[in-house]
């Protein structure tokens, strides 16, 4: 009988088999759980590869890049752990993605079949006599039940955990939606009832397993600080962050990282902290937090440590990072100005959801006259998607200028008017003047154009776009 692909990794490790498996039993229930099984897969990888010597550091990319250095792996394993690496990264912050339940769910199916691509290029050197024939198995969908019994029944406090990470991430993704919908209906800002409803259920298994599991600690001091029941309690909220940092939770010291750096309710901002929880986080691979110190440093005047830290932040797939370290790469802060690796890497960030590269490389985009249709379409997408996710006013009044002008390859008079109406509820003053010179202007089109107009439907669609013009009479707030 063919072995299965679990048996495979066993044969060739079990603490590599031990991660796989968890990978695979969290895929469908708790995929973001799956991605970070995964990156824990490629750091136990990199170690079978060291062949028993240590690295000079703890953080995976650093692991990778010695080893390579060392032509212990090749140019082509050495993309390939970086790319799992990445799955990982995108395991702990999904909602910085706009990904749906669908597309992480299909990033955790990816991420497998990657491990096990990457697994194969490492037994050329590992275990070059074993065989790479194997079947592999349905993902099961057990999972989820045996989560919840022993939740429940044997009060497990890294089942309830898991559980509320669950919950969790699917109240991210399903508010995003819901925002999206909201604004189509002209709606306020309120969140969504179903989001809510799964956020309260993620404060109450974190409620629960917070006692004695310190990542659900965590968890629980962020349900606090953001108020998933309810009122936000900031000041309980980060004392509870505060103690898993302290314990060695690493999401927590970046966390903890974040409140120095910028300062909170009851926090004061310091430097010296923020740098010593932010290297803490950053030493284990976190690539929020090399980014942050990225940060910490640009505002400190230390240009290159700066980009030293947005290099490997941007390495990691941070799009946060790839999109400063496209900045600095365009000015030549703290580097040698290259307007080409700053293209790359701003694409790279618009790719990835990054709402100030989407919206940044689209008026790139918008202003190159040269270009082909399909990148006109990429520019418009990316601006529909920085409205959609960041309401965003420039946004906004960037896809209505280009739809009242064709500069997308057709004239959309309504489309334009709907964007700036909508813009004219986000603005503030600065903004409000030129949405004022914008609507005149289409207006004395209107004006012009409607006398002339024959079709019926189009001089529907025509008084359309004049009506919602006219409703942009009052100042915006």
């Amino acid at each position: 009988m063919m072995q299965t692909d679990s048996q495979w990794v066993a044969n060739i490790d079990t603490l590599l088999a031990a991660e796989y498996d968890k990978a695979r039993d969290y895929a469908y229930e708790v995929p973001t759980q799956c991605l970070l099984h995964i990156r824990a897969f490629t750091h136990r990888l990199c170690q079978l590869l060291a062949g028993g010597e240590g690295f000079d550091s703890v953080n995976l990319f650093d692991n990778i890049e010695q080893l390579n250095r060392q032509r212990r792996i090749n140019v082509r394993l050495a993309r390939a752990l970086h790319k799992l690496r990445g799955h990982g990264n995108r395991g702990a912050h999904p909602e910085k993605y706009h990904l749906t339940p669908d597309a992480l769910l299909a990033l955790a199916e990816k991420a497998l079949s990657d491990a096990r691509v990457v697994l194969a290029l490492a037994c050329e050197q590992l275990s070059p006599q074993s065989t790479h024939d194997y079947q592999i198995q349905p993902l099961g969908q057990d999972a989820g039940r045996e989560l919840c019994y022993r939740a429940v029944m044997e009060d497990d406090c890294r089942s309830q955990y898991l559980l509320g990470m669950s919950f969790k991430a699917k109240a991210l993704l399903l508010q995003e939606q819901e925002q999206a919908l909201n604004d189509e209906a002209h709606g306020d800002d309120n969140p969504g009832h179903a989001s809510q409803a799964l956020l309260a259920k993620a404060m109450y298994w974190f409620g629960l397993a917070h006692r004695c599991d310190m990542d659900a600690r965590f968890e629980y001091g962020v349900a606090l600080l953001h108020g998933y029941q309810g009122e936000p309690d900031r000041c309980a909220g980060e004392r509870l962050i505060a103690e898993a940092a302290a314990a060695g939770i690493v999401n927590a010291a970046a966390l903890q990282g974040y409140f120095y750096l910028t300062g909170t309710e009851c926090i004061a901002a310091n430097l010296d902290q923020a740098q010593r929880y932010l290297e803490t986080a950053a030493e284990q691979d976190n690539a929020e937090a090399m980014c942050n110190l990225g940060v910490l440093y640009y505002q400190q005047g230390q240009l290159t440590q700066a980009f030293d830290y947005s290099v490997k932040a941007a390495d990691a797939g941070f799009a946060q990072a790839q999109y400063h370290l496209a900045l600095m790469l365009a000015k030549g802060e703290g580097c040698q100005a290259d307007a080409a690796l700053s293209a790359h890497w701003l694409a790279e960030a618009a790719e990835q959801g990054q709402l100030d590269a989407m919206l940044l490389r689209a008026q790139q985009l918008l202003n190159d006259e040269s270009l082909a249709p399909k990148d006109l379409t990429l520019a418009e997408s990316y601006l529909r998607q920085v409205i959609r996710y960041g309401h965003s006013v420039p946004a906004m009044i960037e896809l209505s200028v280009a739809l009242t002008d064709g500069m997308l390859g057709r004239i959309d008079v309504v489309g334009a008017a709907a964007l700036l109406s909508s813009a004219h509820r986000h603005a503030d003053a600065h903004h409000g003047d030129i949405i004022l010179a914008l609507q005149q202007s289409l207006q004395l089109q209107l004006a012009q154009v409607i006398p002339l107009t024959q079709d019926c439907e189009e001089l529907k669609a025509l008084q359309r776009a004049e009506q919602l013009l006219a409703g942009l009479s009052s100042p915006p707030s």
